[in-house]
């Protein structure tokens, strides 16, 4: 896929994260490699993760099996696009 097509996918997700949690930052202050649940990155807990999954995998198609892959998946940005890039 070319870099466009990636850039485009991560504004996507990022769009979704803002818009399905409710984040208080726009889609645009969020970056790519930022942890999702790390205090250092945007401080996500446990009730946001199981959000966030639904949400993939109901704009994204992206199912994760168990917790170990949403650990995998849901560490960033990057690795979320990586992942749907990859299904």
């Amino acid at each position: 896929m070319a870099d466009l097509d990636l850039d485009a996918l991560r504004q996507q997700i990022k769009e979704a994260m803002v818009e399905e949690l409710m984040l208080p930052q726009g889609a645009d202050e969020i970056a790519s490699d930022a942890a999702i649940f790390s205090p250092e990155g945007l401080g996500l807990d446990s009730v946001d993760a199981l959000q966030l999954a639904v949400a993939l995998e109901k704009r994204f198609g992206l199912k994760l099996a168990d917790a170990a892959a949403a650990r995998e998946v849901l560490r960033s940005v990057d690795t979320i696009a990586a992942a749907i890039l990859a299904k």
